[in-house]
């Protein structure tokens, strides 16, 4: 692949990240922002001494999460189309569709749902802010693991297809990958800091909603890049006013 190809795809990823930050922006707004502010409602009801904000609640939920959401889908989306450039053709025999919508799916078990399942994501007046550091480590820690592991897996699977097949090659590859995980889970350390009388369903809508943000924007990333990829790669005939398909110039 030429560096102009690997140029236009970053571009086209960059864009289809931006119009999956909007969806998920929506998805945000829609789902997660009520959830914040019973939350919010919840801290300050039970603290014995209110804080002046230093910006305000509108302001947070309008352009402060519009800015974060649509910058984090820029960047994921031209980092994810430099690793669609190393992974076409080397994953197996899928079209850029296909390869896209893989990627992204496997970039959203890797990068958010490995270390969310250990970490979940906790709503405001939920965890003890002397404690930040050590939980943002944490959590990253589990990301980079999830990423490593992803890799190891697809490189495990082409290992091993010549000698047990692409199925069974997959199904090994997919349980060595569980298994690595589940003893992260079990030899990391755990954060549990949930006040006693935090609402469990409360809780339980706030991690929900902020799964389905990322399954919105890596999803709707999937579709739309996959889609821009596959006419950038396989563009289709231009066709004469005869209707008759017009050989590509080369």
């Amino acid at each position: 692949m030429n560096s102009a190809t690997v140029r236009n795809l970053l571009v086209r990823g960059m864009l289809a990240g931006l119009a999956a930050g909007v969806l998920a922006l929506i998805a945000a707004y829609f789902l997660g922002e009520p959830s914040v502010d019973k939350a919010i409602g919840f801290e300050d009801a039970h603290a014995h001494e209110h804080e002046m904000e230093v910006v305000s609640r509108s302001l947070q939920s309008t352009a402060g999460l519009a800015t974060g959401v649509l910058v984090y889908g820029v960047a994921f989306g031209g980092i994810a189309a430099l690793a669609f450039c190393f992974a076409l053709g080397r994953v197996g025999r899928f079209g850029p569709r296909a390869t896209a919508l893989l990627l992204s799916g496997t970039a959203l078990l890797a990068v958010y749902v490995v270390p969310f399942l250990k970490y979940p994501a906790n709503p405001p007046s939920v965890g003890d802010p002397d404690t930040i550091g050590k939980r943002t480590t944490l959590y990253f820690l589990m990301m980079l693991l999830g990423v490593l592991l992803a890799v190891a897996t697809t490189l495990l699977g082409k290992r091993l297809a010549p000698g047990l097949g692409n199925w069974w090659a997959t199904v090994v590859a997919v349980a060595a990958f569980a298994v690595v995980t589940g003893l992260a889970y079990r030899f990391l350390p755990a954060v549990n800091e949930v006040p006693r009388d935090f609402p469990a369903t409360l809780l339980w809508r706030f991690r929900l909603s902020a799964l389905a943000i990322q399954t919105v924007l890596w999803g709707g990333f999937g579709l739309a890049f996959g889609e821009l990829a596959e006419r950038l790669l396989n563009p289709a005939p231009a066709k004469a006013a005869t209707g008759r398909a017009v050989p590509a110039a080369h």
